[in-house]
């Protein structure tokens, strides 16, 4: 059984920020590409931040220059550095990551987190 849990959300006032964390557990051989997403209310959910196993970044245009992913291999834990939050950065955001574990059935596969959730007020 492997499980995403994220933490760091909250509440932050416009120009605020906030850290993400994501922390994968379970029977791990390897963790491969993890990335964030969020959905908005009323909207579908968007990739915001990859980070790869090599630790190359890409990023959505509306976020860049403002949000850093990184990731600690050791922990198993990627994050979310968010700077310059703006309104319209309110969203669930959610985990992302493609694990290869010792599972039943497929040993790699991908998984989501629960999702938490950030509100930016104006």
């Amino acid at each position: 059984q492997v499980q995403l849990v994220e933490s760091g959300g909250g509440l932050v006032q416009a120009g605020g920020s906030l850290r993400l964390s994501c922390a994968a557990s379970g029977s791990i051989l390897r963790v491969n590409v993890m990335n964030w997403h969020r959905q908005a209310p009323g909207k579908q959910r968007e990739l915001v931040a990859v980070i790869t196993s090599g630790d190359s970044t890409n990023y959505a245009d509306s976020v860049k220059g403002r949000f850093t992913i990184s990731r600690d291999n050791a922990k198993n834990t990627v994050y979310l550095q968010m700077n310059s939050l703006k309104p319209e950065d309110t969203a669930v955001y959610y985990c992302n990551a493609d694990i290869t574990a010792v599972v039943a059935g497929p040993p790699r596969r991908n998984y989501w987190g629960q999702g938490t959730q950030v509100t930016v007020s104006s």
